[in-house]
C-alpha cells in the first residue's frame, strides 16, 4: 500500500471517531435542559431534579473499567461499537419513559446512555493522544475536543426549542389547575422528549453501521503487543497506584468534571432565581451562549498551548474561575450570572488538558489508565447532587461555593503538573520505569 493509499484509508475512520466528540457533546448537554424541565413536570426539589446527572454518571463510572478491559481485548473500534449501541438503545427507552411519565425511568435511561458514553470516551480520547507526536499530546487532544462544544451548544439550542416548552405556571396556578388539566400538562411536558431522543436514537444506530464497516488501521482493530504484554506479565490497576501524577490527575478530573458539570446544569436555575422575572428559554439562552464561550476558549486555548506550556496555561484558566465563581456567590444577580457564564471560556480546555498529561509516561498502563480517568467524571454526579442539597437548604448562588472549590483543585494539578512531568522525563532520561 502506498502512502497516498495509506492515508485515504485513515480518513474516514478520522471523521467517524471525531464525530464521537460531537455525538456525546450533544448527550452531555441535554441534561443540562432536561433538569429544569424534568423539575418542573415532576415537581422536584433541586437536589431530586439533580439526580439526573447522577444516574448519568454513574453510568460512566461502572462502565468505565469494562470498556477498558473490551478495549484491551478486542481494540477500540469494538469499544466504539458497543458504546454506540447502548448510546443508542438509551435515547430509545426515553419514547416508554415518557408515555409512562415515571422519573425513575428517565433516569435508567440516562444510565444506558452514559454507559455508552463510557465506552466511548475511554477509546477515543487515548486513540486521539497516541496518534501523533506525544509532546503535542494535549493539543491534539483539545482540537479534537474542539467538536465537543458543537454537540454541547447543538444540545442547548435543540432542548431550549423543542423540550422546553415556555409554560411555567406559578404555585397558585398549579394548585388552581384540576386533576385532569394538572395530568394533560405532565403528559405533554414528558413527551416533548420523545422526538428530540428518537432522533439521536436513529443517528447513533447509523453510525454504528458506518463504524462496522469502514476498515480501521490496525492499532484501532486489534489489541496492540504492549496490551498482550500486560494482560500476561503486569497488573495494570496495581501499576497505575504507583503513579502519583497519575493519581492527582483523577482526582482532578473528579473535580472539574463536578465543576462543569455543576455550573451547566444549574445554570438555568441560577438565572431564573438571580434575575427577576426571567423564565426557563431565556435562562438557556444564557447557557448557549456560555457553551459559544466554552467553543471559542477551546481553539484560543489550543493557538495559546503552541507559546505556552499547556499545564500553566490550565493553571491561569483555574485562577480565573475562581474568581468568577466567587462574582456569582458574592454578587449575584445579573452580574452574577453573567460571571458564571464566562466561567465556560476557562473551562475550555481542562478536561483534555488534564486527560492527556495525566496518560503522559504511562506506556502499557495508558489504556487502563483512560478507564480510571473516565471514571473520575462520576464527580458530575456526585458534585451535582451536593449543589442541589446546598441550594435547597440555603440558596442556589451559595450551591456555587462548590465549583469554586474544584476550580482551585485544577489550578493545583496545572501548578504541579509541570513539575511531576519533568522529573518523570528525568526519570526516564536516567533509565527509571
Amino acid at each position: 500500500m502506498t502512502k497516498g493509499e495509506s492515508s485515504r484509508t485513515g480518513a474516514a475512520p478520522l471523521v467517524l471517531v471525531v464525530a464521537l466528540f460531537f455525538l456525546w457533546g450533544v448527550a452531555n448537554n441535554l441534561n443540562d435542559v432536561l433538569i429544569p424541565h424534568l423539575k418542573k413536570a415532576f415537581f422536584l426539589t433541586d437536589l431530586q431534579s439533580g439526580l439526573v446527572q447522577s444516574a448519568f454518571y454513574l453510568g460512566y463510572f461502572f462502565l468505565a473499567l469494562p470498556a477498558g478491559l473490551l478495549m484491551r481485548r478486542y481494540g477500540y473500534k469494538a469499544a466504539v461499537i458497543v458504546g454506540l449501541i447502548l448510546f443508542g438503545a438509551g435515547a430509545l427507552l426515553f419514547w416508554p419513559a415518557a408515555e409512562l411519565r415515571r422519573y425513575e425511568l428517565f433516569l435508567s435511561a440516562l444510565f444506558v446512555i452514559a454507559s455508552g458514553l463510557a465506552f466511548l470516551e475511554t477509546s477515543a480520547n487515548p486513540l486521539i493522544t497516541v496518534l501523533g507526536d506525544p509532546a503535542k499530546a494535549e493539543q491534539r487532544l483539545n482540537l479534537a475536543q474542539a467538536f465537543n462544544p458543537l454537540g454541547a451548544i447543538t444540545a442547548v439550542v435543540v432542548g431550549g426549542q423543542f423540550i422546553l416548552s415556555g409554560v411555567e405556571p406559578t404555585k397558585a396556578e398549579f394548585a388552581a389547575m384540576s386533576p385532569a388539566q394538572l395530568s394533560a400538562f405532565q403528559a405533554a411536558e414528558a413527551k416533548s422528549t420523545q422526538l428530540p431522543y428518537l432522533i439521536i436514537a436513529a443517528v447513533v444506530l447509523l453510525w454504528v453501521v458506518l463504524v462496522a464497516i469502514t476498515k480501521f488501521p490496525p492499532q484501532a482493530s486489534r489489541p496492540t503487543e504492549h496490551d498482550r504484554r500486560q494482560e500476561q506479565v503486569d497488573r495494570p490497576i496495581l501499576g497505575l497506584f504507583q503513579r502519583p501524577r497519575f493519581l492527582f490527575g483523577v482526582l482532578a478530573q473528579f473535580f472539574y468534571v463536578g465543576a462543569q458539570v455543576g455550573v451547566w446544569s444549574y445554570m438555568i436555575r441560577y438565572g431564573q432565581d438571580q434575575v427577576p422575572g426571567m423564565g426557563e428559554k431565556t435562562a438557556a439562552a444564557y447557557l448557549s451562549w456560555s457553551l459559544v464561550g466554552f467553543m471559542a476558549g477551546r481553539f484560543a486555548g489550543t493557538a495559546l498551548m503552541g507559546r505556552i506550556d499547556p499545564s500553566r496555561l490550565m493553571a491561569v484558566f483555574a485562577a480565573a474561575n475562581v474568581v468568577l465563581t466567587l462574582v456569582a456567590v458574592v454578587v449575584g444577580g445579573h452580574t452574577g450570572l453573567l460571571a458564571l457564564a464566562a466561567t465556560s471560556f476557562f473551562m475550555s480546555i481542562m478536561f483534555p488538558t488534564i486527560f492527556a498529561s495525566s496518560l503522559k509516561g504511562l506506556g502499557p498502563l495508558t489504556k487502563t489508565g483512560s478507564s480510571f480517568l473516565v471514571m473520575a467524571i462520576i464527580g458530575g454526579a456526585v458534585l451535582t447532587a451536593v449543589m442541589g442539597a446546598i441550594s435547597d437548604a440555603s440558596a442556589i448562588r451559595f450551591a456555587v461555593l462548590v465549583p469554586c472549590f474544584c476550580f482551585a483543585v485544577v489550578g493545583l494539578f496545572g501548578i504541579t503538573a509541570r513539575k511531576n512531568e519533568t522529573t518523570a522525563h528525568d526519570a526516564v532520561l536516567a533509565g527509571g520505569h
